[in-house]
This record gives C-alpha cells, structure tokens and sequence, in this order.
C-alpha cells in the first residue's frame, strides 16, 4: 500500500507559515507524501489539491483568528468535489480574544472537522491521531 497522501498549509487571508512548515516536515519524515500549499491559501485550493493529488487528508492551520470565516462552506466544497470521506483537521489560534478552546472546537466541528488542535499542540499527537483516523477508514498508513 502506498503512503496517504495530505495536503498541508495555512488557510484564508492568514501568514503564519511556521506551524505548517513544522507539520509538513513531521508529516514527511512520518512517511506521508505531503502537498504542502504554503501560506495565504483560499480554500478552493485545498480542494483542487486533495482531488488532483488523491489526498486522504486536508490538514489547515490558521493563526490570525478568523479562521471560522474561512473556512464556511469547506466541507460542502469537498462533498461537492468528490471528496466526502477525506479527512479535515484544523489548528492554531482560531478565534479573536480569549475564550475555552472547547468552544472553538465545537465550532469547527459543526464545520464539518474531523479534528480540531489549539496552539502549540504536539505534532506527534496529531500524527497518531491522523494515522488512527486513516486506520478507522480503512486507509492505513
């Protein structure tokens, strides 16, 4: 079986690349084939990569804080494009002002996101957490 395939990078009007380079890295060295879109990304573009390239994961950041606003009406792109079963997760600072991050998480997640990470949340978990989620789909890495 062949490596999944994820697309990384930072979501929307946002620049903050460092995360998602650090993932990406993380994700290679962990044996995924990585598509990495780099920063300021509207999200059709995931889309068109997840479909060009097969992915089996879209993995976003987003640090400014209106990453809600980006992302509104991903999950019906991805249905609409064919890709229904591929795996969404997001992370970062991804609303403006202090709050509970479980707050952000259900939001996220009535987004349509698999899995939802606050700042400076551990690589490693989100690389376990990923190849668990490819394993419950049948699409072990």
């Amino acid at each position: 079986m062949t490596n999944p395939t994820v697309i990384t990078g930072t979501v929307g009007k946002d620049a903050h690349v460092i995360g998602t380079k650090i993932l990406s890295r993380a994700l290679r060295e962990s044996g995924f084939n990585v598509v990495e879109l780099g920063i300021l990304t509207p999200p059709e573009e995931f889309v068109q990569a997840a479909v060009e390239h097969k992915a089996a994961a879209i993995l976003m950041s987003s640090l400014y804080g209106m990453g809600a606003n980006d992302v509104q009406g991903f999950k019906d792109m991805c249905v609409q494009a064919g890709l229904g079963d591929v795996l969404l997760y997001i992370g970062g600072n991804l609303t403006v002002g202090k709050h509970d991050f479980r707050e952000a998480e259900e939001t996220f997640k009535k987004l349509g996101f698999d899995r939802v990470y606050p700042p400076a949340s551990d690589v490693k978990q989100a690389i376990a957490d990923l190849r668990a989620d490819l394993a419950a789909r049948g699409k072990a890495s």
